[in-house]
């Protein structure tokens, strides 16, 4: 009996060991050059500031995306990079609010709070203080306006769950530029019967429902270009690179000298992170990446623009465990589809681009960012 039992738990330990990780194996149809740009010196005058978050995208992420485009990426034209811890004030593993928030207001907060201090006090971003000194101000996101980031940077919330009541922060939020998705958020999904749009109108801004009606509209407007996300990166063809485009755009335009702020976000990384499929994820990271490169030619030609680009945390513990670089192939594991405590990159480039290196926390990093609108 007992030889009986000592080779069952043998077996048992045997079968634990060699249990096999199945594998997801992706290649993008899509690979893509890279751009080359000329970095202003890193101690000339700073009058834009133009934030990219990539949410989810760790360095594994990115890292997947730099094989599936056969060994480069925008990101690589950075030259300067950190690290940023995400743990907020009552949880080790953030979130989008929390993380976002401490990166618009360089003051971290509880788990699902969005713009408002742990104990539910309003925040205010660093859009507001560019606006503050007549600067313009932008916010391009591929998500519904009701999604956590764009709300950390316009709205105020103890739970960004409470999404009726943070869109209509958006009224009174003063954000010149506005482009993302979610128009039912303003509309048909609301149970008070307001219509947020119409609203909008009152208050001044130009709503535009199309990428036409977007690209023809003055200051202020907010673009809503879907009922809920935008479109996956493999149908919304160039979109977010025109709504980016556009905000570049009309903002420098309208701000001349002043200069703008921008907070542009590749949101729906993490919506496939979190749903395990690393095709549509790394899409959506690629496209970011693509955006990104199309920033830094702009402000290569402006010259006095700082860039960063971050994560608020990383989505689905991913691994690369298998791919070939030649072929742009990738083979990954997920170990779970929530976020997970790394630090994550970030990267600088532009004037004032020097003081983004090290290991800092990320409200840390949003207070330095703040320090550039002047």
């Amino acid at each position: 009996m007992k030889r009986l039992f000592l080779t069952a738990l043998a077996l048992l330990v045997i079968s634990c060991i060699s249990k096999e990780v199945v594998l997801q194996y992706y290649t993008t149809p899509n690979p893509y050059e890279t751009v080359e740009v000329n970095m202003p010196p890193a101690d000339g005058e700073v009058r834009n500031v133009i934030l990219m978050i990539g949410d989810g995208m760790g360095l594994e992420q990115a890292s997947c995306a730099w094989v599936l485009n056969h060994g480069k990426l925008n990101l690589d034209k950075f030259p300067y990079v950190g690290l940023s811890r995400t743990w907020c004030t009552d949880k080790l593993i953030t979130d989008s609010g929390a993380g976002g928030t401490a990166l618009a207001a360089g003051v971290k907060t509880a788990i699902d709070h969005v713009g408002v201090a742990p104990d539910g006090s309003d925040l205010s971003s660093f859009l507001v203080k560019a606006r503050s000194m007549g600067k313009k101000t932008g916010v391009v996101v591929t998500c519904h306006f009701a999604d956590a980031t764009p709300c950390d940077f316009c709205c105020h919330n103890e739970d960004r769950g409470n999404q009726e009541d943070l869109i209509a922060d958006y009224v009174d939020c003063g954000v010149d530029y506005l482009a993302g998705g979610g128009l039912d958020w303003f509309t048909v999904n609301r149970t008070d019967g307001r219509d947020i749009t119409a609203e909008m109108a009152a208050a001044g801004y130009n709503v535009a429902l199309t990428e036409r009606a977007l690209l023809e509209a003055d200051l202020p407007v907010i673009g809503i270009l879907a009922p809920d996300n935008l479109p996956v990166a493999a149908e919304r063809g160039d979109l977010f690179r025109h709504m980016t485009a556009r905000g570049l755009d009309i903002l420098s335009r309208e701000s001349g000298e002043k200069g703008f702020v921008m907070m542009i976000e590749g949101s729906n990384i993490d919506d496939w992170l979190h749903a395990n499929d690393i095709g549509k994820a790394m899409e959506e990271l690629l496209d970011f990446d693509r955006n990104i490169g199309e920033v830094l030619q702009w402000a290569a030609a402006d010259g006095h623009t700082l860039v960063v680009v971050i994560a608020d945390h990383a989505t689905g513990c991913l691994t690369l465990q298998d791919g070939n670089l030649e072929k742009g192939e990738i083979g990954v594991h997920f170990a779970n589809e929530s976020h997970n405590g790394i630090a994550v990159p970030v990267y600088a480039w532009g004037p004032g681009a020097d003081a983004f290196t090290g290991i800092r926390e990320n409200d840390e990093w949003g207070r330095i960012l703040a320090s550039y609108v002047k």
